[in-house]
């Protein structure tokens, strides 16, 4: 389900921007930190919890697009004090989950509390374990 391998720290990914010359555009490299995640499976579905601390709602960036199902994190920048000493990181968070067809897109739903994104992944109906009924017993 996950793109990227669980002991690599993300690359920085390139962000296009305009430099106003010409219309040319201009990459500038972004720093994204890879947020922890804890993927649970129950009958309906899946549930994924990431950890994405100084995020606040207004800064997150859920999108499913072509099986992948990509997560932003945008912290808030400082307070507008100046930073004499840090030990965080002072980049974004993004991850990357592949998914597959059995989950029905159009219900997925998230959630933020205390810097904990939750996901809901519900599976399709066609995909989930049922009976089948065995016909032609007396």
């Amino acid at each position: 389900m996950e793109t990227q391998t669980p002991t690599q720290p993300s690359q920085p990914q390139p962000t296009s921007a305009f430099n106003g010359t010409n219309g040319q555009p201009k990459t500038t490299p972004r720093r994204f930190i890879r947020p922890r995640a804890s993927i649970t499976e129950n009958p309906d579905g899946f549930t994924v919890h990431v950890e994405m601390p100084g995020v606040p709602a207004s800064g997150l960036e859920v999108t499913f697009e072509n099986g992948e199902l990509t997560l932003v994190g945008h912290r808030a920048t400082g307070d507008g004090h100046e930073v004499v000493y840090r030990e965080s990181q002072p980049a974004d968070y993004r991850r990357v989950f592949e998914v597959d067809n059995t989950i029905d897109a159009g219900r997925i739903s998230a959630s933020l509390d205390q810097g904990l994104l939750t996901l809901s992944l519900p599976k399709a109906e066609a995909a989930k374990p049922r009976r089948i009924e065995i016909g032609g017993l007396n």
